[in-house]
């Protein structure tokens, strides 16, 4: 038999950046939201053990460089019980290397799977703390919906949900490095940063326009001129019609938040002749 899940998408409603830990993380604060584009994982058991992983993108790793094969051996090592053979398959919709957790999003979906086959009693708190061994943003993909995330990710908080909107979200031809983002960031100079409170106090009242006004994500402030694109995308949106735009994570992905369909539909339109990937989504969340 075998078992699939939807692995979705997430997108940075507010991304700040606090300070540099010890241990060469950084300390975040983000509003994130999880949004129906997604991939398909299928974990499929088998007689030889052993974890195999394929993906209809030839160039993605395959086996244990694979998360999705890393978060099955946290789940194992952690809960102690013996690893059954078994393959995993990626059907990809997320845009690689985006900034929306694509990578991350299928390591949960594999552990989701495999609480629901052998560990049904586990809370989803435990899941997550293993899902912190795999990568920073496993715990929240994990969970999914509407959550303030603090420390590298792993403390999560639930908010209200995003009020029903249209999101269009559009990757770019670029590629952005994430170690070199976070190498160009200097706190202490960083002019700005997200009123993430005012964005939670406008969750709390089903304030779209509230949330809309107060999207920002720092990585904007430090991203080299080579990634002038992700501006380029930004404004178009805006032209477009969007209340507001913002990129995610570390890019290159840019969303806009839109009222309705039909306007966030004509963007999609108007941004494909443009060379980027573009997509209409709506907010999702991830079943227990």
């Amino acid at each position: 038999m075998n078992y699939t899940e939807s692995a979705y998408a997430k997108l940075n409603l507010a991304l700040d950046i606090l300070g540099r830990r010890p241990d060469g993380y950084h300390d975040m604060r983000m509003v994130m939201q999880s949004i129906d584009l997604a991939d398909q994982v299928t974990l499929s058991p088998r007689s030889e053990p052993g974890i195999s992983v394929s993906t209809d993108l030839p160039y993605l790793p395959k086996g244990d460089g694979n998360i999705a094969a890393k978060a099955a051996a946290r789940f194992f090592e952690a809960t102690g019980l013996p690893c059954p053979g078994f393959d995993i398959d990626i059907f990809k919709q997320i845009p690689v290397c985006a900034g929306m957790a694509g990578g991350s999003s299928d390591g949960a979906a594999v552990l989701r799977i495999l609480r629901r086959l052998y560990a049904p009693d586990m809370t989803e708190e435990r899941l997550e703390e293993i899902g912190a061994l795999v990568g920073s943003d496993v715990p929240y993909c994990v969970r999914g919906g509407t959550v303030l995330a603090e420390g590298r990710g792993e403390r999560l908080s639930a908010l209200p949900p995003l009020p029903p909107c249209w999101l269009v979200v559009c990757k770019p031809a670029c590629s952005i490095s994430t170690p070199e983002l976070f190498a160009q960031v200097r706190v202490k100079k960083l002019c700005c940063h997200p009123d993430i409170p005012g964005m939670t106090a406008a969750l709390e009242q089903g304030d779209l326009e509230g949330v809309a006004r107060r999207l920002y994500n720092v990585f904007e402030d430090v991203l080299p001129r080579r990634y002038s694109q992700v501006f380029e995308v930004k404004s178009s949106l805006l032209e477009l019609g969007a209340m507001a735009a913002s990129m995610t994570g570390s890019g290159p992905s840019v969303f806009g938040i839109f009222r309705e369909e039909d306007p966030a539909a004509r963007a999609v339109d108007a941004l494909l002749p443009l060379g980027v990937s573009a997509f209409l989504c709506r907010t999702a969340q991830p079943r227990p």
